[in-house]
């Protein structure tokens, strides 16, 4: 089935909750109805009509980009081993790369810590080797050309966020000087500059991972402009906070929402 969400679903939205559910889990019967049908069962009506049904059968993002940002969600969050094994092989179930899924881990790091990373690395590894998927390496990161670590750094640092971007590193050279350089060397030069995802979805696991942690809300802002800056619209961020009420709650969302309605007055 294609991935584009904006496909036509059936109306009921248990029957069509229950259809993305199987298209994502790779499952005709998807565990999470049975594992509550003696506990919980509306909470695993509510799972199959809210999630699937309204929220992953929105126009504006694919299944693979939704997929993308609930992996970096729940890989910031570190709360949810069993919910990101899941998503991490429901990525690869429409179409997402191991390359990918590993990118936007990695890129995890800079938001949420090493810890949660290498985390959310255990689990792809686990979920690779049982769908027996092969994972292509990146190449290290060096310099290009005659371009230092941070002079790259610098220079992706202005694309995606301009000079909000220089003036956070600036903000840090009268107390902190070296985390400002390693900001700009080891998030922008080296995580940034990764092969594995464009700077657009950078930016988009980038906001639902700050969305989720509800702890980085002038971060938050800041990316959200970022977004914009590099090729994403409105429409992209407003899909992706949506969705981190499904997987952060329904406050995370609000309080990104509002985040991102100051970043866009402001851009």
């Amino acid at each position: 089935m294609d991935e584009d969400a904006t496909a036509p679903a059936p109306d009921d939205r248990y029957a069509r909750g229950l259809e993305i559910l199987r298209v994502v889990g790779g499952q005709h019967d998807p565990a999470v109805v049975d594992a509550l049908a003696d506990l919980a069962p509306d909470l695993a009506r509510y799972t199959v009509e809210f999630a699937y049904g309204d929220v992953y059968a929105r126009p504006g993002l694919t299944w693979r980009e939704r997929q993308l940002v609930t992996v970096a969600a729940l890989t910031a969050l570190g709360t949810a081993p069993t919910q990101l094994h899941f998503h991490i092989r429901g990525a690869l179930e429409v179409g997402t790369t191991p390359r990918e899924i590993t990118e936007t881990i990695a890129h995890i790091s800079v938001y949420a810590g090493f810890p949660a990373a290498l985390n959310g690395l255990s689990a792809a590894r686990a979920v690779f080797s049982e769908e027996g998927a092969a994972v292509e390496v990146a190449a290290d990161r060096g310099p290009d050309g005659d371009e230092s670590r941070y002079e790259r750094g610098l220079r992706l640092l202005s694309e995606i966020d301009g000079d909000a971007g220089h003036r956070v590193v600036e903000s840090l050279r009268d107390v902190a000087p070296d985390l400002g350089r390693y900001l700009v060397e080891f998030a922008f030069g080296d995580i940034y500059a990764g092969t594995g995802l464009d700077l657009r979805m950078r930016e988009l696991v980038t906001v639902a991972a700050c969305t989720a942690l509800g702890t980085a809300t002038p971060q938050l802002r800041l990316h959200v402009g970022g977004c914009l800056n590099v090729g994403g619209t409105r429409e992209d961020v407003v899909e992706v906070i949506t969705q981190m009420a499904v997987y952060a709650g329904f406050p995370a969302a609000l309080n990104a929402l509002a985040a991102a309605r100051e970043a866009f007055a402001s851009h």
